[in-house]
This record gives structure tokens, C-alpha cells and sequence, in this order.
């Protein structure tokens, strides 16, 4: 992995100099636009509305538009004088409760790799972090945008989650949340059976990108000039009439598919303790 970042954590007085480096990639196959006729590569020119002149990307600025219309230009300087303390440096502002972070807000990962002279202090919060159960609350720049993050411990690393502002997560304003929905007890007792006998670890290794894996193998056929198998036609589910049909029909299917034992065919089950009589 190449580095995309170098600062350093500042844990009250400690200082640990680490790397970043991005923790996920995204794996979707690129496509190009093409010209439908030849093949030919699609290119876009950046072109003013004001002179019809096309653009050096050098003289390409900033501009935030009014309401009226009107446009603000914002240079490279005018950016570059904006304060951002956390610049050069990760600062871990407190300590909290792993759980009271919502994952909505959780945005990019990042894995840190600490320098060679701060390996030790490293060492240490990664290691009193663990132990705590708690996440660090930090503020960090990236890419001219300064953000919330948490520095949490995966794998005997420090992984930095950059996350949304309060300010930027949308409410959900339904109008079903002010309605008063009669739930059934056993409607109730049947989901919660479904649930338990559909209950497994998770193990993101048994899953795969299937709509990716299908646009290669088109990819490939297209390079080889074989003709592209089509997907075998969805099976026909026969129609229930009610909720309670629905969940009675989904815990046979569950029970069917796996001899009875309560759980989805080819997935691990997980160990339960047992209940006392």
C-alpha cells in the first residue's frame, strides 16, 4: 500500500507519528464511454458559458453561486488561508463508548502505520484503547476538509472511521412513524422465530459481488467472442395472502432448506448456549 497521508496522532501530551493509508477499495469494473459505432473514446473539454473558450485546468478556480446568480470566486490562496488546526496532525479530543457512535455516521476508513521512532507510544494507546472498549473522538484534515473521526483498534491496528457532521445526517421524517400500527403477538412470535432460526455469525468471506463476477465473465466473452450464457429464469414464488402466511411459509422454507435444523442451506451455524428447562 502506498501512504496517502503522514502526521502524527496527538494523544494529550504524546505525539505518535504515523502514516494513513487508505483501508477499502472499491472493486466495480471501469467502463469508458464510447462512440456506439467505432468504439471511439467519448472526451469532455471544460468550456466557459461566458466565451465559449475552452479551459486550461491551471485557470480552473472555485466559485460558490448566490441566489441571484452571481459567482464568488474562491482562489488557491483564499482556500490556503483558512484555519485548520488539525492540518498536520490527528488530535484525539476524549474517549467514548464504542456503542454511543451511530454507524450511520461512520464515512472511510483508514489504516495507521506508525514512524519507526513512534512505534512504542503506538503501541501503547492501541493497547490501552483495546482495553478500554472505547473509541477516540478525534478531529483531522484530509484533502482541504476538515472532519470528525474515531480511532478504534482492528486487528492490532489503529484504524481512523472519518465521520458525517451531526449536521449533515438526514432526519427520517416519515409519515407511517406517526401512525399507531397494530403488531400481533403472534405475528410477533413467528418473526422472532424466523429471525433466531436465520440467526448465524457473520462472516463477510461467504459473500461475493455476483453482478460484478457477471460483468466480467460478459467482459471476457466479449474479448474471446463467445456467445454470453443467460441467467437461468428467477423460480416463480407462489403467492401468500397474509403477513402470518407469509412468515409461516418463510419458517418452512427455512426448515426445509436445511433438514430441519433452523438455519439458511451452506451457512455455519452459530453456537448458541443452551436454554436451561
Amino acid at each position: 500500500m502506498r501512504a496517502m497521508w503522514r502526521g502524527e496522532i496527538s494523544f494529550g501530551l504524546v505525539m505518535i507519528p504515523i502514516r494513513l493509508y487508505a483501508a477499502t477499495e472499491h472493486r466495480d469494473v471501469t467502463f469508458r464511454q464510447v462512440h456506439r459505432v467505432d468504439g471511439g473514446r467519448i472526451r469532455f473539454r471544460r468550456v466557459c458559458s461566458v466565451d465559449g473558450e475552452e479551459v486550461p485546468y491551471a485557470d480552473v478556480a472555485k466559485g460558490y453561486e448566490l441566489p441571484n446568480g452571481e459567482m464568488v470566486v474562491l482562489t488557491d490562496e483564499d482556500m490556503a488561508e483558512l484555519p485548520l488546526p488539525t492540518a498536520h496532525g490527528i488530535e484525539v479530543l476524549h474517549f467514548s463508548p464504542t456503542e454511543q457512535v451511530d454507524p450511520i455516521m461512520w464515512e472511510r476508513s483508514y489504516y495507521t502505520e506508525p514512524e519507526p521512532n513512534g512505534v512504542r507510544a503506538y503501541a501503547l494507546l492501541r493497547d490501552a484503547l483495546e482495553r478500554s472498549g472505547m473509541v477516540g473522538v478525534a478531529k483531522v484534515a484530509l484533502r482541504q476538509r476538515e472532519t470528525l473521526a474515531v480511532l478504534r483498534v482492528r486487528d492490532g491496528v489503529l484504524v481512523l472511521v472519518t465521520l458525517m457532521w451531526p449536521d449533515e445526517i438526514r432526519l427520517a421524517d416519515f409519515e407511517f412513524l406517526e401512525e399507531d400500527v397494530e403488531v400481533r403477538s403472534q405475528e410477533l412470535k413467528m418473526a422472532s422465530s424466523l429471525i433466531d432460526s436465520m440467526t448465524v455469525d457473520f462472516d463477510p468471506a461467504q459473500y461475493s459481488d455476483q453482478y460484478r463476477e457477471a460483468l466480467e465473465e460478459l467482459v471476457e466473452a466479449k474479448i474471446e467472442g463467445h456467445e454470453v450464457a443467460a441467467p437461468s429464469a428467477p423460480r416463480e414464488e407462489k403467492p401468500v395472502t397474509s403477513l402470518a402466511d407469509a412468515l409461516r411459509a418463510s419458517l418452512a422454507a427455512v426448515e426445509s432448506s436445511d433438514g430441519g435444523e433452523g438455519r439458511p442451506a451452506s451457512t455455519p451455524a452459530r453456537q448458541r448456549p443452551r436454554r436451561s428447562a
